[in-house]
């Protein structure tokens, strides 16, 4: 929709400016530290010549070892004699480092005095920070002992008490609550919430507050958000056609794992290895679909071999980022130029995942599991199918008199031979058109998979009936077929000619001829007697398509013909008619020798007959079970047992087939996996290896006897001496409530990252986190009680002076929420948002063609209607190459990649999507439909109404005043251009509530719109 230009300046005049932070370095006080001050240097500018790659490193010289960097480049304790202070500082091109071609930036004279300082100190090398194993540090002791809630703010405190800062104010109430329902659940609060809190002056009002968002069933809707991103979720596979896969499982099971507050070790291990569990439940087999997140290929002509180490690289690499923040996708083609990995432990951490079965190129196979609703009713059918079942099988004596009954007449039927048919189950039976032709236990045969236009069924059967007369075919119904009827096309069949051969052991075939046909009913214009005329192009037919009835028909033979003991009798069923997928789909053939065959007689099976043929009391035991049997599944007594077995059956066929599909990782025989010189798939003169972990970081994992495991690779990450693990989630929990980690380089924890502000409190935090027995919500309440979460996020002159990027945290960070947010927060204020957790991936509104370049098959997007439309931005289709537009423009990641931070950007396309995308407008003209019916009856009431609903405050003066020109302006607007007014109310699946002026709603609805795209809106605090 147009924006007007008075719309356009109201907005811009109602947005907050964001004031940019100035660069901050300060000198490091006391000794030089060498991870945090001379490190980083040496690793941008020398490792690269001088690090651990044996094959490029320069003039055998090693700096990153401090015994290799002693032999000639540095002499402890004489910076200035030192010949790497001289190559840092020298101007001549011949000598400087790095040198010219190096295209590095030289030494500042600040950082080759910091690194003479160093050497003159000693030069003394420390372990890299993140590779040292945790210990939990002491906590500081500080000046200001009032304001420290616990023991995180007295490691912030200390750090600013050092440089005689100190923190910022609290935050005031309604900042706070915004602040924690954004933070916790995604989601903004509502009037009688703040009200409730306001009035809550108690000491233990915040915590309750905290504790509640923490119990709510949204909180692990927020924080699978987060680990989405992380895991590379996505609807679909990514490469070539993108196409769709399900997973929707796993999303779930992320949400309910931090709802429930699953361990983290737990977490990881079913996410790793829920597979290889001992008897792994469907939940921690949906965990397992983790290892199959990534991007595959259905590309037809794809290498499968280049695929495969694709799948290996990516899985690595995505591992690595993924628990460890390290960067070892840099070891698939040489050893890693900054931190210790080696090619060798790239294709060792691979081999890990070389038992996960999956195709290299093509659709990945989906597996079926139950929802828990799902698995209670399956579990309720069983139970009822048991009892059914017992009933079947219960031997009454009034069954057993029955059976006796039964025995007698249908003995003394066997001796009238001209009203016995025999059915016969097929040795083999192939389809021409390449339908799959599946013996069921009745000796029928149901066509399945492929549904050719037309098919020639060839049946074989072996007999050893003397002078066989004729033979039988029932077309049968089933529920399979269309209409439930005889064929997979439209329910009818055209069976264009019935040809019968006589096959020796040679394979010489012999042409029996057909004397005569009759069937027990004949569709109109397509009689019996087509079937056998020699005319492919005429048939019977059995008028399947207007009623669902079995029809049968019999063949009549010139002569009787007795096979032999190695001949074969083959029946080919001819469907050759202009009638498109007429192919009978269900039949059965029976034999009868009698010298008048009836169409009408009975059918019995060949090995029931021959027993009926022995003497009762001659039959042994397993003869005697096999009739009653028989008897049971034909007794008229037990026709209600049979007909309930038959609806409970169908109805947990039924239920099966609604299961949800997944991947999950399924273990194989393992792959092989050898390095790869340069990464080269083609390259197969590369060493084998087996599963094994880098092991510089920890102990290797205990199983010397036996091929490691994933799982053997979960509990190595989550081994006490392991350093990275911990660190590294609770730094990116630090970034979700502070707005940057601890170290600012959440995806690298390597020599190339960035050195905490806070390394003490960082290992504190992963301490406390393991200790607490990885509990992922004791480590979030302890953040967010902390006094430092919950300061004002308001620059104070101080902050802007001395920190003015925060890195002390003298007070909160601001920052816009994800794009996911900015969409639940509109549909949350307007109420609209439908809280349903969990379910498939939805498809909200969408701009028609968007998908126009998205081929093999093309698609279109469909919105979805109903609830589905209104979902959390959570739930939202995610097609990799062509994520939702809106999503996109707040910089919602693709999801090729783990992405433990999304980039932020301020872009004029952001505040169009607010103003125009049919989500946000639909959104504004609900709200404006609630200030209409809730807000009281003039403009001022209104206005202080949709402020709180949006903003949870009421509007300035100026405010005020600005809104209510704008509202008086596009009223008159909207009364003189009523088509205007009332098209504006279609916007969007929902409805407008009956009785309200279009007009009003319409100018209300500008209003609306200009309060969900102000930079406040979308603004955490």
């Amino acid at each position: 929709m147009k924006l007007s230009p008075l719309l356009s300046t109201v907005v811009v005049s109602l947005c907050v400016l964001v004031i940019a932070e100035f660069s901050f370095a300060a000198d490091p006080v006391g000794k030089v530290n060498f991870n945090r001050d001379i490190k980083p240097l040496l690793t941008h500018r020398c490792f690269t010549c001088h690090g651990p790659d044996e094959a490029e490193r320069k003039a055998d010289l090693r700096l990153d070892l401090r015994e290799e960097a002693l032999k000639g480049a540095i002499k402890p304790g004489q910076g200035k004699a030192s010949d790497l202070y001289e190559r840092i500082t020298s101007t001549d091109p011949e000598l400087m480092m790095p040198p010219p071609t190096a295209k590095k930036p030289a030494f500042s004279p600040a950082e080759a005095e910091l690194i003479r300082r160093w050497i003159d100190e000693g030069a003394q090398y420390d372990m890299h920070w993140a590779y040292v194993p945790v210990t939990r540090p002491a906590t500081p002791v500080v000046k200001n002992q009032a304001w420290p809630r616990g023991d995180i703010d007295r490691f912030i405190l200390a750090a600013q008490e050092e440089v005689n800062l100190g923190p910022s104010a609290a935050a005031d109430k309604r900042t706070l609550l915004r602040r924690l329902n954004f933070d916790l659940l995604g989601l903004p609060p509502t009037p009688p919430e703040l009200d409730a809190f306001v009035k809550d002056d108690s000491p233990q009002a915040y915590e309750r507050v905290v504790d509640r968002l923490l119990a709510s069933q949204h909180f692990g809707e927020r924080l699978a958000l987060y680990w989405l991103d992380v895991v590379r979720y996505a609807d679909t596979g990514g490469y070539h056609s993108d196409n769709h896969r399900d997973v929707a499982l796993y999303r779930d099971y992320v949400i309910q794992a931090f709802n429930n507050n699953k361990p983290f070790d737990q977490f990881t291990r079913e996410q790793l290895a829920g597979d290889l569990l001992p008897d792994a439940t469907s939940e921690q087999r949906i965990a397992s679909g983790f290892n199959r997140l990534l991007q595959t290929t259905q590309e037809g002509g794809a290498q499968p071999k280049e695929y495969t180490a694709k799948y290996v690289a990516d899985r690595v690499r995505n591992t690595a980022s993924i628990f460890m923040a390290s960067t070892m996708g840099c070891s698939e083609c040489h050893n890693h130029k900054f931190d210790p990995f080696t090619a060798r432990d790239f294709y060792s951490m691979g081999a890990f995942f070389a038992d996960v079965s999956e195709r290299a190129v093509g659709g990945q196979e989906q597996t079926k599991i139950p929802t828990a609703a799902q698995q209670q009713q399956q579990q309720e059918l069983e139970a009822q199918l048991a009892v059914a079942k017992q009933k079947l099988t219960a031997k009454t004596p009034e069954l057993i008199a029955a059976q006796a009954k039964w025995e007698e007449e249908f003995t003394a039927a066997l001796t009238d031979t001209s009203s016995t048919w025999l059915a016969v189950k097929p040795e083999k039976a192939e389809s021409s058109g390449g339908a799959k032709l599946e013996v069921k236990d009745d000796s029928s045969l149901l066509s399945t998979g492929k549904n050719p236009a037309k098919d020639n069924y060839t049946i074989t059967l072996a007999s050893d009936l003397p002078k066989i007369t004729a033979i039988r075919l029932e077309a049968l119904t089933d529920d399979t077929l269309a209409k439930k009827s005889l064929s997979r096309g439209n329910g009818n069949f055209v069976l264009s000619e019935v040809e019968i051969e006589r096959v020796a052991a040679d394979g010489k075939a012999e042409r029996v001829k057909i004397a005569a046909a009759e069937a027990d009913y004949s569709q109109p214009t397509f009689p019996i007697a087509q079937a056998i005329d020699g005319n492919a192009s005429t048939g019977w037919a059995g008028n399947g398509h207007m009623e669902a009835k079995s029809r049968t028909a019999a063949f009549i033979l010139a002569e009787p013909i007795t096979l032999a003991a190695d001949e074969r009798l083959q029946v080919k069923l001819l469907h050759q008619s202009q009638h498109a997928q007429h192919n009978i789909g269900r039949f059965r053939l029976a034999l009868t020798t009698a010298g008048k065959p009836s169409l009408s007689g009975s059918s019995l099976p060949a090995e029931i007959a021959s027993l009926l043929a022995i003497q009762a009391d001659q039959r042994n035991a397993k003869q005697k079970e096999t009739l009653a049997s028989y008897y049971r599944d034909i007794a008229p007594e037990l026709k209600p047992a049979r007909d309930e077995i038959a609806k409970l059956e169908q109805q947990q066929k039924t239920l099966v087939a609604s299961f949800p599909s997944t991947l999950v990782s399924m273990s194989v025989a393992p792959r092989t996996v050898r390095i790869l010189p340069r990464g080269n798939w083609l390259d197969d003169s590369g060493e084998v290896v087996l599963p094994a972990v880098p092991g510089f970081l920890s102990k290797s994992p205990a199983n010397p006897n036996e091929r490691l495991t994933r799982l053997d690779l979960a509990n190595w990450l989550l081994a006490k001496d392991h350093p990275l693990t911990a660190r590294v989630f609770v730094n990116r929990l630090w970034k979700l409530y502070f707005g940057r980690g601890l170290s600012r380089s959440l995806e690298d924890f390597g020599l190339q990252g960035e050195y905490p502000t806070h390394p003490a409190l960082l290992d504190w935090l992963a301490a406390e986190f393991v200790e607490s027995g990885w509990d992922v919500k004791h480590l979030i309440k302890l953040m967010v009680m902390s006094n430092t979460y919950q300061q004002t996020s308001t620059l104070s002159a101080q902050s802007r002076e001395h920190d003015p990027l925060n890195n002390l945290f003298t007070r909160q960070n601001r920052w816009r929420i994800e794009a996911e947010m900015v969409r639940d927060n509109a549909l949350a204020i307007s109420g609209l948002l439908v809280t349903k957790i969990g379910g498939p991936s939805v498809k909200p509104y969408q701009p028609a063609g968007y998908w126009q370049y998205l081929n093999f098959p093309k698609r279109e997007w469909q919105n979805d209607k109903g609830e589905s439309q209104y979902r959390r931005g959570l739930y939202t289709y995610w097609q990799r190459t062509f994520i939702h537009p809106s999503l996109a423009a707040f910089d919602a990641p693709s999801r090729e990649e783990c992405t433990v931070q999304r980039p932020v950007s301020n872009t004029p396309q952001q505040a169009l999507v607010l103003l125009n995308d049919p989500t946000y407008v639909e959104a504004a003209r609900a709200l404006a439909g609630r200030i209409v019916s809730d807000g009281g009856g003039d403009v001022p009431s209104r206005l202080t109404f949709a402020y709180k609903q949006t903003l949870l405050r009421e509007p300035t003066a100026a405010e005020a005043k600005l809104l209510t020109s704008l509202y008086e302006k596009h009223l008159e607007q909207f009364k003189a251009d009523t088509a205007a007014a009332e098209q504006l109310q279609t916007v969007g699946d929902s409805k407008p509530a009956a009785g309200q002026d279009a007009a009003e709603l319409a100018a209300w609805t500008s209003i609306a719109r200009v309060l969900l795209n102000l930079h406040e809106t979308i603004v955490r605090n």
